[in-house]
């Protein structure tokens, strides 16, 4: 067993992680901080800190999952490094906990986990892939979600505001961004430091690689006008599905004769020439919950939802493809989450199996001949620098004979709180 475990360590080695899920029976995967279905999912090391594990196998018969941990460094590239060296306890740990849907008309089994299991909690600080697999076979992998280990040594200075460039001033954020770096006393914190802004807990463009602009002591400094500078966008857009048997304000109709339903939503127009207005929205996380049942985890139901967007003029947006961003799609862009154009009907259009919940999402364009590029909301929101974003920023740290990055600093923000 010892030496499959480090076969399949190595051949992780050469690969870089995201959120993904490989199986199609899988679905509404959740990882974060216990009791709260909206935050990263942060523990402290060698605290009693949890994580709430779920998800959903639409199967619908029970079956054998296990998981295990995967330590990455700053980019999510798998350390040099054995499980044994990160992991004190079981390197493997069967998933026990799971109860047949009630209830609900679509039938599935719900799987639960408070992490780490106290027989197997990870001993040093970093980005952390977490891996759930079939049957004890660490090569069938089911899905793959990320967590974070903090141990707390740097403290973070964060400030958004308005870019100083004129062409950038009314659609962009500035992120400035210092690092109290005291307790680190790095020799060479230009190499030895690493500071990751996100925006929105989106990935595709994730600010990394950057340097201090100003070294004061154990002091860093980073230049946002030119490294930290983000597109506003818009409040994401919302809709509520925590019942079926009531169309809420966006949707538009519901057909209960349908195992799953077919729920149709009010057509999404584009907003880029609106102005800005503020509303309360969830910068793309979403939670499950329901108005009819007491533990929707188990008993709310599934519908297959139609997302449609209508582009100006009723006509294809040239040379892009349209997609859906939102935490519930992992804020992936590929075709599971891309939109396809109805000739016929002048719009966008594409179907998600939802279980009953809150949703928050955003359309964004990408160019279709360029994988790189990052993806876009001029052509479908528009961008106001007053809009309400969250950002967090990580800070890592690599000591001179160390073998991995610790993570040693996270800060989050949100911007209309920050500038009251």
């Amino acid at each position: 067993m010892l030496f499959f475990l480090i076969t399949f360590y190595a051949v992780l080695a050469q690969e870089k992680f995201s959120d993904a899920i490989y199986y199609p029976e899988i679905k509404t995967v959740q990882l974060y901080q216990q009791n709260n279905q909206m935050s990263l999912p942060i523990i402290n090391l060698g605290s009693s800190d949890l994580l709430e594990l779920h998800f959903d196998d639409l199967d619908g018969y029970v079956k054998n999952y296990s998981y295990t941990f995967q330590l990455c460094n700053e980019n999510w590239e798998p350390v040099d490094l054995s499980p044994f060296d990160y992991i004190k306890g079981f390197i493997q740990n069967r998933l026990n906990q799971y109860r047949v849907s009630s209830i609900a008309q679509t039938k599935y089994v719900h799987y639960q986990a408070l992490l780490p299991d106290r027989g197997s909690v990870p001993t040093k600080s970093g980005n952390y892939l977490l891996k759930v697999f079939l049957n004890g076979d660490i090569n069938k992998v089911a899905f793959t979600k990320k967590f974070f280990v903090l141990d707390n040594k740097a403290s973070i200075g964060l400030q958004v505001l308005q870019p100083y460039d004129n062409s950038l001033f009314r659609t962009y954020q500035r992120v400035q961004v210092s690092v109290n770096a005291t307790q680190l006393n790095p020799i060479n914190p230009q190499q030895q430091v690493k500071v990751v802004v996100l925006q929105n807990n989106r990935w595709d463009n994730v600010v990394r690689n950057i340097k201090p602009a100003f070294i004061r002591g154990n002091v860093l400094e980073y230049n946002g006008e030119q490294d930290c500078l983000f597109a506003a966008g818009k409040e994401y857009r919302w809709v509520d599905l925590r019942s079926f048997r009531i169309a809420t304000e966006r949707v538009h109709s519901i057909d209960k004769l349908t195992i799953p339903n077919e729920i149709i939503l009010k057509p999404d127009l584009t907003r880029s020439q609106l102005r800005y207005a503020y509303f309360k929205d969830f910068n793309g996380w979403y939670f499950i919950s329901s108005s009819e049942n007491i533990n929707p985890f188990w008993q709310a139901d599934y519908a297959n939802v139609h997302f449609t967007f209508i582009p100006p003029n009723n006509k294809a947006i040239e040379g892009k493809d349209v997609y859906i961003m939102s935490n519930f799609t992992n804020s992936e862009l590929n075709d599971s989450t891309k939109l396809l154009y109805n000739e016929e009907e002048g719009w966008y259009e594409k179907t998600f199996l939802m279980k009953q919940g809150y949703y928050s999402y955003t359309y964004v364009t990408k160019d279709k001949n360029n994988e790189n590029a990052i993806a876009d909301v001029t052509l479908t929101d528009g961008n106001l620098w007053e809009t309400e974003n969250d950002y967090t920023v990580f800070v890592y740290y690599k000591s001179v004979n160390g073998r991995h990055d610790e993570l040693v600093g996270i800060t989050t923000v949100n911007t209309r709180l920050l500038n009251r």
